[in-house]
């Protein structure tokens, strides 16, 4: 957290740098549970999917639990790119 009260989120344990706004990258690291379904395809990604491990962080957050979950990475996988998660609770609203 800044001095202006602003909330930082970053994630350096496995970083890779992109050298251009745009770049396409085809290389798997990181945690299966935040992969986007590009990466889970075997597709280029670019910064973009990092909005998506946001946006998986945040489920976890509302759930407190993995959104995501499987057995095997095969099966997760196929969940993640499918879009299926377990659903926000009715907490919350829409």
């Amino acid at each position: 957290m800044t001095k202006e009260g602003k909330v930082k989120l970053g994630d350096f344990g496995i970083a890779k740098p992109v050298q251009l706004t745009g770049q396409n990258i085809k290389s798997v690291v990181g945690i299966p549970y935040y992969m986007s379904p590009e990466i889970c395809e075997n597709k280029e990604y670019s910064f973009k999917t990092d909005i998506w491990s946001l946006g998986v962080i945040l489920l976890y957050m509302c759930l407190r639990k993995q959104p995501f979950d499987a057995q095997s990475l095969t099966a997760l996988a196929l969940k993640i790119s499918r879009g299926v998660y377990t659903p926000i609770p009715k907490i919350y609203s829409r």
